[in-house]
């Protein structure tokens, strides 16, 4: 069973797959529906498209990090969903996401994953957004799936193996920066604490033993692609994310003033900023 939660619509997600591509996007904004914290489905996503309702907005794929789930996107909705419709996947084993029986953790088979989703919400090709964890997913995705990938963005990295533990020995200070408030300290570590650990230890396992460059992965993206990264973060320099980005053939690095790693969530506003730009900019590229 597959079931989705929607800004614009409340259905159970399984029949009415093939349903989805061409009305949900034209239905009334509703409430989402509440799930309880237990609740694990297969290949679980949200959908948000917050545009008119006559327009056929073009899809975009948002992968998460580690410890957390497709709810973690939340301050990317509000902009992003205004302008194109927003398919967030839960990863295997995290949020409300089951991992699929015999399923083995590698960024090929987490790539593999985002593609059943997609095939789920009735999306043949979309745009690629990855956040740390997620990037890696993400860049993964691009170079086995470039058919499906119109673009591609990277927030935070570079993409390079971090030990998560529970409690995590990285400071949530660290990931969020100097400017982040107490409650979203306290959020971020409630995040943490969270029963997950299967997916955790699964996603972490797929960055242990992992080399995107020496394996030729960043050289096989053909889709043109973004990567925004902090300039002032303890989790890696900005030579570190440039290394592996001009491997990218059709890419560019923005750099934005931050101590955060965990940008997409620290700097969200300015990180949506920079990929609504360069969407546009390809768009008018066509």
């Amino acid at each position: 069973m597959t079931r989705m939660v929607s800004r614009r619509t409340m259905l159970g997600f399984s029949a009415l797959a093939g349903v989805l591509g061409s009305s949900a996007a034209g239905a009334q904004s509703l409430p989402v529906r509440r799930l309880n914290e237990d609740d694990r489905e297969d290949f679980f996503y949200r959908e948000d498209w917050l545009g008119e309702p006559w327009r056929t907005p073009e899809p975009v794929v948002l992968i998460h990090g580690n410890d957390e789930s497709s709810v973690e996107w939340y301050a990317w909705v509000p902009r992003m969903a205004q302008e194109y419709r927003l398919i967030r996947p839960d990863l295997p084993g995290l949020g409300h996401s089951r991992i699929p029986p015999g399923f083995d953790y590698s960024l090929a088979n987490l790539a593999t994953f985002v593609t059943r989703v997609m095939d789920r919400a009735g999306v043949a090709s979309a745009h690629i957004i990855g956040a740390k964890t997620g990037g890696a997913v993400a860049m993964r995705f691009a170079a086995d799936y470039p058919a499906r990938t119109r673009t591609l963005v990277v927030v935070g990295g570079p993409a390079k193996p971090l030990a998560i533990a529970n409690p995590s020995p990285i400071p949530q200070r660290d990931r969020l920066g100097s400017n982040a408030p107490k409650a979203m300290i306290e959020y971020w570590n409630s995040l943490f604490s969270r029963p997950d650990r299967e997916g955790v230890k699964g996603l972490s396992r797929s960055l242990s033993n992992f080399d995107l460059a020496g394996e030729g992965v960043l050289q096989r993206i053909a889709a043109p692609t973004l990567v925004i990264t902090a300039d002032r973060t303890k989790m890696h320099s900005v030579e570190q994310a440039r290394a592996y980005q001009v491997q990218i053939p059709n890419s560019r690095l923005v750099v934005i003033r931050s101590d955060a790693y965990h940008i997409a969530a620290a700097n969200a506003d300015e990180c949506v900023t920079h990929t609504l730009a360069f969407l546009k900019e390809q768009k008018s590229q066509r």
